[in-house]
């Protein structure tokens, strides 16, 4: 892609530990400057691994890349809890730790697979009474959080030697890897806290496709960033092609264009419309067997 070309569609950043979500936004807009920029899915300092960003037009249709799954791989220590549920906390009780045979992690696995109550963690982002409970957490108070229920799609763990496990999680949206480390380590018998985390899934996008932070400089002075185009991004939803009438009159906001469309999909279900030439033009959704507009890129 030229370097004055716009800069629209998502870039996926493996994103490296030690930097805040916000941190790697920041350097991207200082090597890009795109119109706009933001990132999906905050990934905690400690943690590794794919951040998806958002560039240009790309922001437009961030709703509609929130996952509803993701994966993770990590490391679990046994025998300590800290305050924060992970490494970065202060240590608030050390208990021995029992010996595990492997029936005793395939028990584990299947005792978490599935539904699961979940409460979030004090150091988290949710806000009680517009306050965010990590400022609260700091501040040495400790107020009750609701139980919320998750989806633990997969759960293998491997016990890596000493007091470590090692874990891969496929999970749906709103789960704490911190909370079920702890968790994990309550059922034990000996507490636990979250050592290590990386993510390699959000969505439909992989670790695979991800380029480093690093990297950034070099890929953006070879021509060869790896941006995704709006429709690929989007690759999970279904495509319908537009004729550039249905594509003029759409941007102009004339949606009863759409009732020549075909019914296709289910009730509810989002769909890209795109242009002969393959580019987003919008997004609609099918109501009581009708197309609306949700987006006009």
């Amino acid at each position: 892609m030229s370097g004055s070309s716009p800069l629209n569609g998502v870039l996926l950043i493996d994103k490296p530990e030690g930097l805040t979500s916000a941190d790697v936004v920041r350097v991207v807009k200082k090597s890009l400057r795109p119109q706009k920029i933001g990132h999906l899915g905050t990934l905690d300092p400690f943690a590794s691994g794919l951040l998806p960003l958002c560039l240009g037009t790309a922001t437009k249709i961030a709703q509609f890349l929130m996952a509803e799954h993701k994966a993770y791989t990590g490391t679990i220590r046994l025998g300590i809890e800290t305050d924060t549920l992970d490494a970065t906390g202060a240590i608030t009780r050390t208990t021995p730790v029992p010996w595990h045979e492997s029936d005793v992690l395939r028990d584990l696995e299947r005792r978490f697979s599935g539904e699961y109550w979940q409460t979030p963690p004090m150091y988290s982002a949710l806000k009680r009474d517009g306050v965010p409970l990590y400022k609260l957490a700091r501040r040495g108070v400790v107020v009750d959080r609701e139980p919320r229920k998750v989806i633990i799609e997969t759960l293998v763990l491997t016990d890596a030697g000493g007091d470590t496990l090692h874990f891969f999680v496929s999970c749906s949206k709103g789960t704490y890897i911190r909370s079920l480390a702890a968790d994990l380590g309550t059922a034990l018998g000996c507490g636990a806290h979250l050592l290590t985390l990386r993510r390699t899934v959000f969505g439909p996008f992989s670790e695979n496709e991800a380029i480093p932070l690093s990297v950034l400089p070099d890929r953006l002075a070879q021509d060869t960033l790896p941006l995704l185009s709006l429709s690929q991004s989007l690759c999970h939803y279904r495509t319908l092609p537009i004729s550039p009438q249905v594509a003029t009159e759409l941007r102009h906001g004339r949606q009863a264009i759409l009732n020549n469309l075909p019914q296709i999909g289910s009730e509810q279900e989002v769909v890209q419309l795109l242009s002969e030439e393959g580019e987003l033009i919008a997004l609609a959704r099918r109501e009581m067997e009708q197309w609306r507009l949700v987006r006009v890129l």
